[in-house]
Formats: C-alpha cells, structure tokens, sequence
C-alpha cells in the first residue's frame, strides 16, 4: 500500500469511529437546521452521468464535490465554482463532513460501495446510481449499514417513481393478469461500439501514460492495481468484470423493476446460461440466462429469462408483436422492441419496455382501449419530481423511498446472480439465506470479491 492511501486510510478510520456517533442532521420527523429547510448535497463523481445528479437536486444546497478526474468533470466544475473541490472522497468527508447532509454517488460500479458506506458511517443520507453494488456482499452490507446508521438511501433506478411502474402493479394486484408464472426480458446490448463496451486488442489492455488530469490509484479503488489504459475509461469500464457488471448488472434494475416489484421476487433458486463466450475478463457477446423462483405465499414459482446481446425471446413472435409493431411490413426496419419485458399471466400479459414507464397489455386495439376507459383503482402513492426528490423530501421528513436500500439491494441481488452465471456460464443453485452457491466453493467467492488493503468496509457490521 502506497504512502498516500496509508495516510487517507488513518484519515478515514479515524473519521469513520467518530461519525458512527453522529446523528444526521436531518431525519425522518425531524425538521432541517436551516430556515431554508435546504439539504447540503456533496457529489462523489462529477461527471458523466452524475449530470443528472446535479439536474435532480436542484434548489439545494451543493457544498463540494469530487471527482479523480479533473477533466472530465470540468463542465459541473465551472457550473458550481463556489463549490470545493475535491479527488478523494475521503478526504472530502474527512475536510467537509460537518457541512455535508446528504452524498450523491455517480461513479463506475466498482466505486459504489466505499462511497456509500465513507458516507453513511458518517452519518449521511445517500443516493446511488444503479447497479447498487459491485457484489452480492455488499449489496446486504449497504442494506444493514442503511439501517445501522440511520440514514436515508435511494437507488437511481429513476422507473421506480414512475406511474407506469405504479399502473403495472396495480393492474396485477387488481388481477388483470391472473397469475403470473413467466417473465421474459431483453436488452439489444452490448453494443461494442466504444461507447460503454469496446473489447481491447488484447487482454488485458495495452498500458499507457496516465493522463495528468487523473489520478489512477483512485480510479481503481479497490480493484487489483493495473497499468492505465484508455480502453477502460472514461465509460467503456463497464465490459469488464473488476469494475462493471455488464449490461446484465446495468439494465436489469430498470428492465426488471416492475416484476421484482409487483410479483415479490426474493432471491432465484436454480440459475441456468447460455453464453456466445466466457473468459472470466470480459462480459460475453451475448447471453440467455434463466432463473427459478419459488412460490412467494399465494403467488406461484417464476421463470424468468433475461436475453441480451440482441437475443429475444421467441414470445414476441408469439404473441404477434413484431409483426404488429412492423405493421405487417416484412420489409419495416422499425423495431420498438429492441428492450423490454413481458409478464404472462394465465389472463393477460403485460408488456413494458427497458424502463417501466410505459405499461401496456398484449390485447387487441379495442379491448386496450376499453380497459383504459375503467382502470384499476389507484392505491399506490405516485412520487411528484422523480427520485432525486422523493429522496429529498424524505431527509427532510417525507416518506421513505420507493428504491431504498431495503428494496434495491433485493432488486440487483437478482442481476448479480445472474452475473455470476455470466462470468462462469455455471449452471448452478442459489441459497440465499447462506448467500452462497450450493456445493461450489469455487463460483461463491464471487460472492464476496477481493478489495485491496485499505478498502476494506462494512466488515463490522457481521
């Protein structure tokens, strides 16, 4: 361990015994200490995607940010000059905590968990990108931390506090669907176009110089230390396993929300794959993965079968929907159906696209038309503002939201197993309750992934 993360580590240790004795300044019940009534946000990543962080928290207050690279994150930089600036977030927790009320975390999957819990174990509300985790350890660590600490947690799956998640679950528990013992779900990527995939020219990457803006040893966090190479940054990080989780890991909180949801999936029993390739590095080409789910009360086993790399389910020919979508033209291009998901039930099938925003039974153009003439009644609370303020507005007394760590940690637990069978192409079954993979040791260790020294979270909390 180098000098410099020995000394940010003593920093942090230190920072980390003290906030686990502080309350958060703001808490459910419990009015803010300013007159404004505003929440003092701080950005860990400040580029890229978390533009959408510093969209949804608009009218707080933003009191730092941090970012290992100074250019990519130049842009907000120069939106929010009276903000500090900062590379580590520990140092930036360590050097502000006392300013800070609430953490937004919009960096690479890998970086998600020591963010979040630096914050949390301060005592901070929090709100993290999707996928929630790197690994299935962490996701149930974040989970206990969430309530050891006491603090406020959304996952950015921002379908969840759509109405199109609210009406799919309504028409289910209404029983529109009957029961639902099928659920289908497709993703056309990875495109490996070099936007977010782009295989290098060898494995691993050619290293290269590190740019001066970069600070690398940051960037790889708790990942093995590698040379640089642009091949990994600054998106096309998620094919690879030490950081990302693929397409699978990526889409399938938003892809599989409205099922996780309105079905109540707990954890998959027997995991099945079939894969282009596997070489442990790299996502595949492509990938059909099958998942049993038990019987939950009074609602039937699922199956359930995630296809990406443009792999669809023979369902939409099925059910005429590509030809109905293509208007009965062979020769139509159009294709609607490059993401999405259908639950069949033994009544009707619902169909959604890759965010459950748009819900719409597989019916005939009448009978869809009369069924939104008398819906189901409403009965789930809809969120005004989407999740950066239903977040908000539960620091500040509100109802808890909707993708809280509770829930979101049972959401991408479902993704994360699949990737486990994506990265071996193992058939395999799942306990659970012992979190680990019956009978092979080997396939559970990616239960719990290697972190470097001085990365280590969260190990109290078991």
């Amino acid at each position: 361990m180098n000098n410099t993360l020995s000394r940010r580590t003593t920093l942090k240790t230190a920072a980390a015994t003290a906030g686990a004795f502080t309350l958060p300044r703001f808490s459910i019940g419990k009015p803010g200490p300013s007159a404004s009534g505003k929440v003092n946000v701080a950005f860990i990543g400040s580029g890229g995607i978390a533009k959408v962080a510093f969209s949804g928290c608009q009218g707080e207050n933003y009191v730092a940010m941090c970012d290992v690279d100074d250019d990519r994150a130049s842009k907000n930089y120069k939106d929010y000059p009276d903000a500090p600036k900062f590379k580590d977030f520990r140092v930036m927790l360590d050097k502000m905590g006392k300013d800070i009320d609430a953490v937004v975390v919009s960096t690479p999957d890998h970086h998600h968990f020591p963010a979040a819990m630096e914050a949390m174990q301060r005592g901070k509300h929090v709100y993290v990108q999707k996928p929630l985790a790197h690994d299935i350890w962490q996701l149930r660590t974040l989970k206990k931390a969430a309530h050891k600490y006491n603090v406020i947690t959304q996952m950015g799956n921002q379908g969840h506090a759509t109405e199109g998640i609210r009406l799919s679950k309504e028409w289910y528990d209404a029983g529109v669907l009957g029961d639902v013992r099928e659920v289908f779900a497709w993703f056309k990527g990875p495109t490996f176009n070099g936007k977010y995939f782009q295989k290098p020219a060898s494995f691993p990457p050619k290293g290269e110089p590190v740019p001066g803006t970069l600070d690398w040893d940051l960037w790889l966090g708790q990942t093995p230390v590698r040379p640089y190479s642009s091949e990994y940054i600054p998106e096309t990080w998620r094919g690879y396993w030490d950081f990302g989780t693929g397409e699978f890991g990526d889409w399938a909180c938003h892809t599989l929300d409205t099922p996780c949801w309105a079905l109540d999936l707990g954890a998959p029993t027997h995991v099945s794959p079939k894969l282009s390739n596997c070489n442990g590095t790299y996502v595949p080409d492509w990938s059909i993965i099958t998942m049993q789910f038990p019987a939950r009360g009074s609602k039937p086993p699922v199956k359930l079968t995630w296809f990406d790399g443009g792999k669809r389910p023979d369902a939409l020919k099925e059910l005429g929907l590509i030809d109905q979508a293509n208007g009965g033209n062979k020769k139509s291009k159009k294709d609607p159906f490059g993401n999405g998901m259908l639950m069949v039930g033994d009544k009707k099938t619902l169909l959604t696209g890759g965010r459950p925003d748009s819900p719409k039974l597989v019916v005939s153009d009448d009978e869809w038309l009369e069924f939104r003439k008398n819906l189901p009644a409403k009965t789930i609370p809809r969120i005004k503002g989407g999740p950066f303020v239903e977040w908000l507005d539960a620091i500040k007394g509100g109802p808890m939201p909707g993708s809280n760590f509770d829930y979101a940690a049972r959401l991408t637990e479902i993704a994360l197993v699949g990737v486990i069978a994506q990265r071996t192409g193992k058939t395999f079954e799942w306990d659970g309750a012992k979190m680990e993979v019956k009978g092979d040791r080997e396939l559970t260790k990616l239960v719990k992934l290697p972190r470097r020294k001085g990365w280590n979270y969260g190990e109290d909390l078991w």
